[in-house]
C-alpha cells in the first residue's frame, strides 16, 4: 500500500512504511503528523485485510487516503465497525442451534481482533497527540466497540457450549435407555428361554409318550420350567443363582 503522492509526510513516517502490504494496525507520530493505519472491517472469511490511511497534519486537519478532509472519512470507519457489530449481534438473537453459533463465532472473531487492534492504535496516536480531544472521543468509541464485541464473542461461545453439553446429555438418556430397554428384553428371554426350549423339544415328533400324559403333567412341567426361568433371571440380574 502506497503513501497518497500529495502527501507531504517525514522521512521518518515515510521509511517506515512497506511497499507490499498494509501490514498491521499501527500509529505513527512525528514532528506533530499523526500517520493511521487501520484496516476496514473484515468480513467473515476475509484473509486479506484492506488498509486505509488517515493523516493528521501539525495544523489539526485530517486527510484519508481513499480522498476527503476532516475527521468525517475516520468517523464513517468506525461507524462501519459499529454497523457490523450490530449485525452480528442480531444474528446472535436469531442463532437457535449449534451449527449457528458456530458459524457466528468465525464471523465474530476476525472483526473482533480488528477492532481491538484498532483501539489500541487509536489509544498511541491519543498519547501521542494529547492535545486533540477527537481522539480522545474516537479512543472511546473503539474501547466501546472493542467491549461489545468481546462481550457478544462470550456469550455466543457459552451459548455454543450449552447446545453441545444439551446435545452429549441428550444422547446420554437415549443411550440409558436403549440400556435398560436390553436389560429388560434380555430377563424376558431368559424367563420364558427355559419354557420355550422344552417346549420346542416336546413338540418334536417323537414317540416320548408324554402326549399320553395327564394334563397334571403339562402344567407340572410348565412350572418347573417357569421356576428355571426364575433362576436363570436371577442369575442375569444379580449374577447368582441362589
Amino acid at each position: 500500500m502506497k503513501i497518497p503522492p500529495a502527501w507531504r509526510l517525514p522521512p521518518a513516517i515515510q521509511n517506515r512504511f512497506g511497499e507490499r502490504s498494509v501490514g498491521k494496525q499501527r500509529a505513527m507520530v512525528v514532528d506533530g503528523h499523526l500517520l493511521l493505519i487501520l484496516h476496514k472491517a473484515p468480513d467473515a472469511g476475509e484473509q486479506t485485510r484492506v488498509g486505509v490511511l488517515f493523516w493528521r497534519q501539525p495544523n489539526g486537519i485530517w486527510e484519508h487516503s481513499g480522498g476527503g478532509i476532516g475527521l468525517q472519512p475516520l468517523l464513517k470507519h468506525l461507524e462501519n465497525y459499529n454497523t457490523a457489530e450490530e449485525k452480528l449481534q442480531i444474528a446472535y438473537r436469531q442463532a437457535e442451534s449449534a451449527e449457528d453459533y458456530f458459524h457466528l463465532l468465525e464471523a465474530i472473531a476476525p472483526l473482533r481482533l480488528s477492532a481491538k487492534n484498532m483501539h489500541a492504535t487509536l489509544q498511541v496516536a491519543r498519547e501521542g497527540v494529547p492535545d486533540d480531544r477527537d481522539l480522545i472521543d474516537l479512543r472511546d468509541w473503539a474501547y466501546e466497540i472493542d467491549r461489545s464485541l468481546d462481550l457478544l464473542y462470550e456469550n455466543t461461545k457459552n451459548a455454543l457450549d450449552y447446545q453441545i453439553a444439551q446435545r452429549a446429555e441428550e444422547q446420554n438418556r437415549l443411550t440409558t435407555e436403549a440400556l435398560v430397554a436390553g436389560h429388560r428384553l434380555n430377563i424376558l428371554a431368559a424367563v420364558f428361554l427355559p419354557l420355550t426350549a422344552i417346549a420346542a423339544l416336546f413338540g418334536m415328533n417323537l414317540n416320548s409318550g408324554i402326549d399320553a400324559s395327564s394334563t397334571f403333567t403339562f402344567w407340572l412341567v410348565s412350572v418347573g420350567a417357569i421356576a428355571l426361568g426364575s433362576l436363570v433371571r436371577r442369575w442375569v440380574v444379580t449374577g447368582r443363582w441362589l
